[in-house]
């Protein structure tokens, strides 16, 4: 498909998302957000993909679409033969039937054919298999770590940044939060950055899927996966793990909290400091237990 069929395909899409969301308005209202607020998440009655956050999401999106327009050719031509089979060669129209058994100019085409459109999905399909692997030029690394029911997140760039990551209970939401989807604990971004994922397991094989990202990787246990996003808006983004991981598996909601890159160097000041302080008094507790002086715990 070229570059101006997709542009057009585009603006069709967009129209028809307008259209849908004209039509739906009064189901969806008691879900509206709040004006001020951008936040990503399922709605009921969704059609289609959520919106894209990243620019691995956009082209996850392209690719769709432009698969959906082939398919869509294939099934008419299909539906097209198959109608002009029935009406051309019936009992009624073609008596007496032809004992032709082959023709090679359709042998040819019904052979080559389905292998040129396999290649114009395969071309983009490698494109953007490449492109979602790994980012070449990350400017942060988070580690998460998948546990029964629960993601942990390390900021290894920055020293002593890492926390768990829990649904809130049902008797716990507060105003304003969702059911099953909101976390104590949100994960950090800055807005335009190329952030590496590195992905692991402690106990079995759970999933970390952010749809509006267009991530999906299995966290492993004795594995390390990886994977990258760049968030390109502010907002709160929702994902769960979509891995069968357990009993409790439809309780490992995932958020992340785009920010700029001001507030985002803010809270990673405050969450240094907080674990400076925290270690502060362990750190007395241990040189009295030992015995030893200030000087000579602070050599060891």
């Amino acid at each position: 498909m070229g570059f101006g069929g997709m542009k057009f395909w585009s603006r069709a899409q967009a129209l028809r998302t307008a259209a849908l969301t004209l039509l739906l308005g009064i189901a969806a209202a008691p879900y509206a957000l709040a004006a001020d607020a951008h936040v990503v998440e399922p709605h009921p009655w969704q059609l289609g993909f959520q919106e894209a956050a990243t620019p691995v999401k956009e082209r996850i999106a392209d690719l769709h679409n432009e698969l959906l327009v082939i398919i869509a050719l294939i099934t008419i031509f299909v539906v097209v033969l198959l109608a002009y089979v029935m009406l051309r060669f019936n009992a009624r129209a073609n008596p007496v039937p032809t004992r032709t058994s082959h023709n090679t100019v359709i042998e040819l085409l019904w052979t080559v054919v389905p292998v040129l459109i396999l290649v114009i999905i395969a071309i983009p399909s490698f494109k953007l298999m490449y492109y979602m692997d790994r980012t070449q030029k990350a400017d942060m690394t988070i580690k998460v770590t998948g546990h029964q029911w629960y993601w942990s997140y390390e900021y290894p760039d920055y020293k002593d940044v890492g926390f768990d990551s829990n649904i809130i209970p049902e008797d716990q939401i507060k105003p304003g939060q969702k059911r099953l989807l909101d976390v104590d604990n949100p994960l950090i971004v800055p807005v335009g950055a190329n952030v590496r994922v590195l992905i692991a397991g402690s106990d079995v094989m759970h999933s970390w899927f952010i749809p509006s990202f267009g991530v999906q990787m299995y966290a492993v246990v004795g594995r390390l996966n990886e994977t990258w996003f760049n968030v390109e808006k502010e907002g709160t983004y929702y994902g769960q793990c979509n891995q069968i991981c357990g009993v409790n598996h439809a309780f490992m909601p995932i958020v992340v909290q785009a920010v700029s890159k001001d507030n985002f160097a803010k809270w990673i000041g405050d969450k240094q400091k907080a674990a400076s302080n925290d270690a502060a008094p362990a750190g007395h507790a241990a040189v009295q237990l030992a015995g030893a002086t200030p000087t000579v715990a602070a050599a060891q």
